[in-house]
C-alpha cells in the first residue's frame, strides 16, 4: 500500500503533505528531522491519510492536495474524514 498523509504541527501552525509508501517511518522522518521542512518542528501528528494501491495514484493524490493551495480544503478533508 501507498499514502497520501496530512501533518499538522501546532508550532509552526502549518500542515505538510506528503505521500510514501510507509507511513509509520515517514512519521518518524519527520519527527527526527529527516525532511528539509519539517525539521523546523519536532510537534507534528498525523491529521489524515489516504491509501492506494501504487505510488503514482498516491503521489497524482498529494499533487492534487497541494495544487488547491487552500488551508480551508485541507482543514476539510481532515474534518470529514470517516
Amino acid at each position: 500500500m501507498f499514502y497520501t498523509y496530512i501533518i499538522f504541527s501546532k508550532t509552526l501552525n502549518k500542515y505538510y503533505i506528503g505521500s510514501c509508501e510507509n507511513i509509520q517511518k515517514r512519521i518518524d522522518d519527520h519527527l527526527n528531522s529527516r525532511s528539509t521542512f519539517t525539521k523546523k518542528a519536532k510537534d507534528w501528528e498525523l491529521k489524515y491519510f489516504e491509501s492506494f494501491d501504487s505510488r503514482s495514484k498516491a503521489y497524482q493524490r498529494e499533487m492534487q492536495i497541494k495544487k488547491m493551495k487552500s488551508r480551508k480544503y485541507i482543514e476539510n478533508l481532515i474534518s470529514n474524514k470517516n
